[in-house]
């Protein structure tokens, strides 16, 4: 599970490394690599919340399998892509796969270990997917530099092979009876069109302009199947994402929260990379191992943040973190050419590890706790989809905004303009976050009546979507009382 769930993350932050090399060998602008990115995770991000509820229904280890080979060939597609036509619909059908595989195999953790076991096994596999995820870059680099960056997507093909021969021999299927109904394909789908079009058209806007045709369908086609999804959320028999969720302010508050950060980050981290490798001319080895500290510092303190949290509430930590976050993206403004790593590249990666090691463990745990307990697996869920389309959205949004379009990016001076701005807007989001969360997060305390209200709502068949258990063990090293959906599912 471990492998599986590795392939699926490390392909996100391996490609932004090898960005560059990309449109210099399929000649593309910038426009082009921003789909390279946005596809998957726009399928990603779409259908992760329908993927955990399907293997559940179909089985865990049959729907695993089903991602690993779609992921797998899909990487193999990438790989022979003859044009950025070709890269964009292969990296979308590579979300597919990696939306399949990760809540399921959350999913088999979960069923295949005693309750008393779990926490431990969870925390296993979040350690080891770290340190895959720091070790990534720089094996994406070494290839780049090695050979060509199809070789980062083949490389996914023996890794592949090994997990699934491992899970066919020793993974038992598990599956919940309980769930009756279809699964929620009108509201899957609507929710793909609708962050599909709106990607696009916050893409063709500053090129087009708001009276282009292009623009104009695409953003007709955004409200038409965002009202169509909140239709079908509202009124379906087994919606995917019941809105009663949202009810909890501090739900509310902790995933506006989360939304700004993880916007500002995968917007910054989509950028920070190929700046390394074209503004101070770092190799990609180099540039691919720059944000190592971050992960490192944040495996290694977010247990001591979840023990503060625990005395003090969400509320310090989470301000403090985004406050350091902020100046880490105020100092990347100083990168330029022939910037020096240890002046400059080290220290603004040392304190985005500790901001986030800050404020990611209480901020999960605020908005867990504020959901009930049975509706733990899904308030996770959301929390996690809320981070993913964040980055989505910024990714396409940033680029543009600041002039970093067409072939902008090859030239070292205007992509440095470019990445200046981004680095500011980032920094302000991050203090705009502190503000949000300084107002408006407070220690979790659902009422009653509250928790009476949401009780009426139909219990959604989400044992274990993605990330719900990894959460889990975070609250648990925190000493902090997070639900366990699974194990709830498992006693009722």
């Amino acid at each position: 599970m471990i492998l599986g769930s590795s392939v699926a993350g490390i392909d996100s932050t391996v490609v932004a490394v090898a960005l560059p090399a990309i449109g210099r060998n399929l000649h593309v602008g910038f426009q082009g690599l921003q789909w390279t990115v946005t596809s998957y995770t726009l399928t990603l991000a779409s259908l992760i919340l329908l993927a955990g509820s399907l293997s559940d229904r179909w089985g865990r280890r049959r729907v695993f399998l089903a991602g690993l080979s779609w992921f797998t060939l899909a990487s193999v597609l990438c790989a022979v892509s003859p044009g950025i036509g070709w890269l964009v619909a292969a990296r979308a059908v590579q979300g597919v796969g990696g939306a399949l595989m990760t809540p399921a195999s959350l999913a088999i953790i979960e069923a295949a270990f005693r309750p008393d076991d779990r926490v431990r096994a969870i925390g296993t596999w979040a350690g080891f997917s770290g340190v895959s995820a720091a070790i990534a870059p720089f094996v994406g680099g070494w290839l780049l530099e090695a050979g060509s960056w199809r070789l980062i997507f083949l490389i996914n093909v023996p890794v592949a092979a090994v997990t699934a021969w491992a899970t066919l021999r020793h993974v038992p299927e598990s599956r919940d009876t309980s769930p009756s109904g279809s699964a929620d394909w009108p509201g899957a789908l609507a929710g793909v069109t609708a962050l599909a079009s709106i990607t696009y058209a916050i893409i063709v806007l500053p090129g087009a302009g708001v009276t282009s045709p292009l623009f104009i369908a695409a953003a007709v086609l955004a409200v038409a199947s965002s009202a169509t999804f909140a239709v079908a959320e509202r009124r379906g028999s087994h919606p995917m994402l019941p809105l009663t969720i949202f009810a909890p302010p501090q739900f509310r508050a902790a995933n506006t929260v989360t939304f700004v950060i993880y916007g500002a980050l995968g917007g910054f981290a989509f950028v920070f990379i190929p700046a390394l490798e074209i503004v101070a001319g770092y190799s990609p080895v180099v540039a691919g191992s720059a944000l190592v500290p971050v992960t490192a510092v944040t495996l290694l303190l977010s247990g001591t943040s979840g023990r503060l949290a625990q005395r003090t509430g969400p509320r310090p930590l989470v301000v403090a973190g985004c406050l350091m976050c902020a100046a880490a993206a105020g100092l990347a403004a100083r990168v330029g050419s022939h910037a020096g790593y240890w002046t400059v590249v080290f220290p603004l990666a040392l304190l985005f590890g500790l901001g986030l090691a800050s404020l990611v463990p209480p901020l999960t745990a605020a908005a867990m706790t504020s959901a009930p307990d049975w509706m733990a697996g899904l308030a996770s869920g959301v929390n996690n989809a809320v981070s993913r389309v964040a980055g989505l959205l910024w990714i396409a949004a940033l680029p543009p905004i600041t002039g970093l379009t067409g072939a902008a990016y090859v030239h070292p001076e205007r992509f440095r303009s470019s990445f200046g701005d981004i680095s500011w807007i980032c920094a302000a989001a991050f203090a705009c976050a502190a503000v949000i969360a300084a107002a408006f997060i407070t220690r979790p305390s659902p009422t009653p009546a509250l928790r009476t209200a949401l009780a009426q709502t139909p219990v959604p068949h989400l044992t274990c979507p993605v990330a719900c258990l990894v959460e889990d063990a975070v609250g648990e090293r925190a000493g902090a009382r997070v639900p366990e959906a699974g194990r709830a599912a498992d006693e009722s």
